[in-house]
């Protein structure tokens, strides 16, 4: 993918050096389409992206985090240590797409676009490593897995992909943003996740008896209505949180009072004092509701990862670069989402900002995690161009 110098303006360089690049970029995107990999089982993936990284004459380590590939482009000057990272791992959908190139894995597919973070990291490697000589510092390639189970972020740390690092990038497509726009939200921009278990175990018996068994469904309701009231009466109304039940399993048949019940629930704040109040309110109405209700009631409340906050020391600059790469119409500042980001673990460790790359095609009103997501691949060659001159201007040598 390497290019010959095109200009000495960075903007126009960078602009037609992500051109250039976007035909191989989109190929590579439709074969790792076609094979998607879920979290820590991306070997094809690493294998295609440290072939490429070793093709570009980029130093690199592979299984960081597992499956994860940690490349490194040094700078001709000395300066700090930027990380921009990509995540690589796909979902457990069924693809509909019908694409020529639609996954042939059965059960698999990327429909949150992780292939298109891959290749256009892939591509910001290929410029960066092209124009080191002008960069002060260096920039740590983190090609991650597991993010879907927010597990891949603090695999990768652990092995040691944040030490030495003083800033970090990371970015996501957006299917509600138009293709060409590219987004920013100031401070917490996706929620923490936390997720918790919980078995209430009763009594058994027949449908008939009731009074002889202790009923696990009832005060499995109970808890699941009193749930929705820790949004609506305990956290402030300016901390936005989702306390959500997934899923609800017990029982057997139609005249048995089952042993137990085992819900599964999600939790989503963008502040710790709503993040606090959410864990200490759900653990003592499952204590009261054991109490009221004569189960025993078990949680696991299980913190994932924090809400990923936009540092200005890092979004300011960036936005700055992305108004003089693609002019300040291209630029539209956005709200926070509920979602969560495992990119969250390296923004907790150095200052960080994550762009927003919309990917929305015209006509469509595609969705992220969706059996027909389809996306703009146009989207890919302008996150090259944007990542690129935000890591060129972050590692200016006037910095």
């Amino acid at each position: 993918m390497k290019r010959d110098n095109l200009t000495n303006d960075p903007s126009r360089r960078l602009r037609d050096s992500s051109r250039a690049l976007a035909p191989a970029l989109i190929a590579l995107r439709r074969d790792l389409h076609a094979h998607p990999e879920l979290a820590f089982e991306e070997r094809r993936t690493a294998g295609l992206v440290a072939a490429e990284l070793g093709r570009l004459g980029i130093p690199h380590r592979t299984g960081v985090g597992r499956t994860g590939v940690l490349g490194m482009i040094e700078g001709g000057l000395p300066g700090p240590t930027l990380a921009i990272r990509a995540d690589m791992d796909a979902l457990p959908i069924q693809e509909e797409t019908g694409l020529p190139f639609a996954s042939a894995v059965p059960g698999k597919m990327h429909a949150c676009g992780h292939d298109i973070h891959t290749v256009t990291l892939l591509g910001v490697a290929a410029l960066l490593q092209e124009m080191a000589p002008q960069l002060a510092g260096r920039v740590a390639l983190v090609f991650q897995p597991a993010e879907e189970t927010l597990e891949g972020a603090a695999a990768m740390i652990a092995d040691g992909a944040a030490e030495g690092l003083d800033m970090a990038l990371g970015f996501h497509n957006h299917p509600d943003m138009p293709v060409g726009s590219l987004g920013f939200v100031r401070g917490a921009c996706l929620a923490a996740a936390d997720r918790f278990d919980l078995v209430l175990r009763g009594r058994s018996g027949h449908a008939a008896h009731p009074y002889a068994a202790v009923d696990p469904i009832v005060a499995a309701a109970h808890f699941v209505t009193q749930a929705q009231t820790v949004v609506s009466r305990e956290v402030r109304p300016l901390h936005p949180a989702v306390v959500t039940i997934g899923q609800s399993a017990g029982g057997t048949t139609y005249n048995i009072i089952p042993e137990r019940v085992h819900l599964k629930g999600s939790v989503r704040t963008l502040h710790p004092a709503a993040r606090d109040t959410a864990e200490a309110a759900l653990r003592r109405l499952a204590e009261g509701i054991a109490t009221g209700l004569r189960v025993t009631a078990s949680m696991e409340y299980l913190r994932m990862v924090p809400p990923l906050v936009n540092d200005d020391r890092v979004l300011e600059p960036a936005v700055a670069a992305l108004a003089a790469q693609f002019g300040e119409a291209a630029l539209l500042e956005g709200e926070p989402s509920m979602g969560s980001e495992d990119f969250s673990a390296f923004a907790e460790r150095v200052p960080a900002f994550q762009l927003r790359i919309g990917a929305g095609a015209p006509g469509r009103a595609d969705r992220l995690h969706n059996a027909d997501y389809q996306p703009d691949e146009a989207c890919i060659p302008n996150g090259v161009e944007a990542l690129s001159r935000i890591a060129l201007d972050l590692l200016s040598r006037h910095n």
